[in-house]
């Protein structure tokens, strides 16, 4: 099976389906129009098989000079395990790669076994040097 995986923004409504449906927080609207127009890269997938039903998504936030964030990277749970999240991280990390500067500082938080796919792109433990943190409102 094919998929369209593509640098595209991410619709409000696509957003907040599959943050809900993966198993990722809920996000309020009003959080979701503000976070997605303020995204550096975002990263869609559709099948077409489904009539192009978007079943995927992954995101890159930050300033886009000194410091971004890998995000949202969900797939809808009929389609994991088929290697989307990977094709998802290897888009974001072309643009990473072609488009941010070399001293850019690319961080994420790796919810239970993610880890082990963003090792496979470089990503590393951050301790003992620094320890992520974090403050909800």
């Amino acid at each position: 099976m094919s998929y369209s995986i593509e640098f595209k923004d991410i619709p409000l409504e696509i957003y907040l389906r599959l943050r809900k449906e993966s198993g990722l927080s809920a996000k309020t609207e009003e959080a979701g129009r503000i976070g997605l127009k303020n995204s550096v890269c975002s990263v869609l997938v559709t099948d077409p098989e489904s009539g192009n039903a978007a079943i995927g998504m992954g995101r890159l936030i930050g300033d886009g000079g000194c410091h971004c964030q890998v995000t949202d990277i969900c797939v809808s749970p009929e389609y994991q395990g088929k290697g989307l999240g990977k094709a998802i991280m290897e888009k974001l990390m072309e643009f990473i790669t072609n488009e941010l500067p070399a001293s850019c500082y690319i961080s994420l938080i790796a919810d239970g076994d993610a880890s082990f796919l963003y090792e496979k792109f470089g990503f590393k433990d951050t301790m003992p040097q620094s320890k992520g943190m974090y403050y909800k409102k």
